[in-house]
């Protein structure tokens, strides 16, 4: 690859949020997702891995061997829907393996070398889920929760080396996000979404300004964001239970 242009990755970039950021994926739809940034002049490396395993974190980043980001979207994410005592321990512990263990897993050599060159970008996808209890999507707030958490702490970690680390907070967005976590018959699967473009959008103009992070999305979404620094958890685990809950999406037949 031209090493004097800037280098970006993106994992999760084959659809939704990820793919509009402008790359690593686990399915087919990466390269689509490469041809359609190729024919925009942009050089692409496509790098396919499930980093919900070891070895799909280890492949990803030997492909990065010899190269030095400019900017590291850590994207990639699921979501799973449904009361705790009903889900299966295997759907768990994929949220937990591919939004927490990839992200620290990742974020290691990141940083690190960000860190020597004195330079680079680090850009975390957290979720306004992180603020609130998921009720029926119980390990999937949490995991997000751990995601702002560690995102604010690296901040402080790299203050003063040139480094900048970015945590965005989307709200319900339009992507394949509720049909893959099962939760096509919530309120939250079945409202209007957010446009991914659009979050995109505010999530890159936060990481070229170096900022900590944003609520990204509508103006409901950000209104939601203010609220949630005010409201008891109990209040917003309660909320969260009337849209999350399985069978919630009768409630307003499905609009």
């Amino acid at each position: 690859m031209d090493s004097s242009r800037p280098l970006a990755l993106v994992t999760g970039a084959s659809g939704g949020i990820g793919y509009e950021l402008v790359i690593n994926a686990e399915d087919d739809r990466l390269e689509h997702a490469a041809r359609r940034l190729r024919e925009s002049g942009v050089e692409v490396r496509a790098v396919r891995a499930d980093l919900r395993s070891p070895d799909g974190v280890d492949h990803l980043v030997a492909a990065l061997t010899g190269l030095a980001p400019d900017v590291a979207a850590l994207n990639a994410g699921v979501g799973q829907g449904g009361a705790f005592v009903d889900t299966d321990p295997d759907d768990d512990r994929s949220v937990i393996d591919l939004n927490v263990t990839s992200t620290v897993r990742l974020a290691k050599p990141l940083l690190r070398d960000m860190v020597d060159r004195g330079v680079g970008r680090l850009m975390f996808t957290s979720s306004v889920a992180a603020t609130m209890p998921g009720s029926f999507q119980s390990v999937y707030n949490a995991s997000k929760s751990f995601v702002q958490s560690f995102a604010q702490a690296l901040q402080e970690e790299v203050e003063g080396t040139g480094v900048t680390v970015t945590s965005f907070m989307p709200g319900p967005t339009e992507t394949d996000f509720f049909r893959r976590a099962g939760m096509t018959d919530t309120k939250v699967g079945t409202m209007p979404k957010d446009d991914p473009a659009q979050v995109a959008r505010q999530a890159y103009d936060a990481v070229i300004k170096g900022r900590g992070k944003l609520v990204t999305g509508s103006a409901k979404t950000k209104a939601q964001g203010v609220a949630d620094k005010v409201l008891p958890d109990r209040v917003k685990a309660a909320v969260h239970r009337r849209m999350a809950e399985p069978g919630t999406a009768r409630d307003d037949g499905g609009r």
